[in-house]
């Protein structure tokens, strides 16, 4: 299986897109991408240095390069990698919502599923997000949650 994917350099971050009318595939890649560095730079004090997402079917994959925080590098050094890593895992199961919010926001689609990694050498973040609708899971297995489709 080949996946499409858009690769960037970040310099500038604008907010994410969110006109109604179609966009390409490569738009989309785009908006998700700028839209997870956006956030991060406004939640986490600093943005990844480089990011790639896929899009294919019903996954969206993130990948999110640099952006240690000098607290961070100052515990790597330190030899605390482990306490890095803990503590990106917190703060990106609490920014979960938001980082559903962007993909969904994108591709016009609700996410279903979300997991999150990382690893410090080199430093990349890694986002995986589930799209309904998907063969995987069965539509009444699918939580309600509160939540409406994306863009209403």
């Amino acid at each position: 299986m080949v996946l499409a994917s858009r690769a960037h350099s970040v310099l500038a971050v604008s907010p994410p897109d969110t006109q109604s009318t179609p966009r390409t595939h490569g738009d989309v890649l785009t908006a998700i991408s700028d839209g997870m560095v956006a956030l991060l730079k406004e939640f986490y004090g600093r943005g990844p240095t480089r990011t790639k997402s896929y899009y294919e079917d019903d996954l969206v994959v993130c990948l999110l390069r640099g952006g240690f925080s000098r607290v961070e590098q100052t515990l790597l050094e330190g030899g605390r990698g482990s306490s890095v890593i803990q503590q990106r895992m917190e703060f990106q199961e609490l920014m979960r919502e938001r980082f559903e919010e962007v993909v969904e926001r994108a591709t016009d689609r609700r996410v279903i599923g979300f997991m999150s990694g990382n690893q410090q050498d080199p430093d990349i973040m890694c986002e995986v997000f589930i799209l309904a609708p998907t063969d995987l899971v069965d539509d009444d297995e699918i939580p309600d949650n509160g939540r409406r489709s994306p863009r209403v």
